[in-house]
């Protein structure tokens, strides 16, 4: 899978995994100089509370657009630490 952005790849991996609709990636897949972690949190009853990156390619900014949970709640172990991507940003195979 590669998720795209403003006509680059900011991720690529075949090891993600799928949780409501949404394709989390490993952090070792993005590729860090677009990536910058940001104060926003939110909170999924489910999950936990997922921190965000605002993606930067190119001078276009898109802000807190990719989500991560840093620490999950036991029911949401795989995507720890994972990566997720919205806000325009297309994931593909």
């Amino acid at each position: 899978m590669k998720a795209i952005w403003n006509g680059k790849v900011i991720a690529e991996s075949d090891d993600t995994v799928v949780v409501e609709g949404n394709h989390y990636f490993p952090e070792n897949s993005l590729t860090k100089e677009y990536f910058t972690k940001t104060e926003y949190n939110s909170v999924c009853p489910w999950k936990g509370t997922a921190s965000y990156y605002t993606i930067e390619v190119d001078g276009e900014v898109n802000e807190n657009s990719a989500w991560y949970y840093p620490k999950t709640s036991p029911a949401a172990k795989p995507i720890e630490k994972r990566v997720a991507f919205w806000k325009g940003i297309e994931v593909t195979k």
